[in-house]
């Protein structure tokens, strides 16, 4: 790989030892890159966020972090950080959530997750506005060998939610959560449309409304 491909950021997977991935993470260590490393390929990811991305990553966050909380399970919520396994894995996820017994498993002052310290994520979210057929592939694939316990990509496009469950480094579409039981997809996204209408605030009392309905 020549030494300009390496400082370029890409939308695509190319083809790098972990060597010239990390060497292009830091001729980017000032910009807002996101960055993927999987089976000998890296991935940059420096298209601007979008109005429609911004929004629909803070109303999933608030979601998530609300419906937890009113159901008494324990859950720290992550943006945008870097998980690895050194020379194999990397990843940074828009969003990613440990739970319950997991929830206060990484120390205060850690930068990069270590993955071959740590484990996984319960529940990682990718915000897909131009990357939907990339999240919905070859990170699935990656979120899979992982361990992720549950994948979800937001395509914002289409103001819509795909959930997987993953298992045996494997996944199906869900409905409902697993990690979050009785959170329903249908009502993430109709909170994702109502966002494209009325304040988040506003999105947030409706939230609010319809968690408490069904433990009624």
């Amino acid at each position: 790989m020549s030494e300009t491909q390496t400082q370029l950021p890409t939308d695509i997977w190319i083809c790098a030892s972990w060597q010239e991935y990390e060497q292009a993470i830091a001729n980017l260590l000032n910009e807002k890159a996101k960055s993927y490393y999987y089976k000998g390929h890296m991935r940059l990811e420096m298209a601007p966020v979008s109005f429609d991305h911004g929004k629909d990553h803070v109303v999933i966050i608030f979601a998530v972090t609300l419906f937890a909380a009113l159901k008494g399970i324990l859950a720290t919520g992550l943006d945008t950080t870097t998980f690895r396994k050194t020379g194999v894995q990397d990843c940074q996820p828009d969003v990613a959530y440990y739970l319950r017994e997991r929830a206060q498993t990484i120390p205060a002052g850690t930068g990069i997750v270590n993955l071959e310290r740590y484990p996984a994520p319960d529940l990682v979210i990718e915000i897909a506005k131009t990357s939907l057929l990339d999240d919905l592939g070859t990170k699935r694939s990656l979120y899979e060998e992982l361990g992720i316990a549950e994948y979800w990509v937001v395509d914002v496009q289409n103001v819509q939610i795909i959930a997987y469950v993953i298992a045996d480094q494997g996944s199906k579409r869900i409905q409902e959560s697993q990690v979050l039981p009785g959170l329903a997809i249908t009502i993430l996204e109709e909170a994702l449309r109502r966002s494209r209408q009325m304040s988040q605030s506003e999105v947030g009392t409706w939230l609010l409304s319809q968690f408490q309905q069904k433990d009624a």
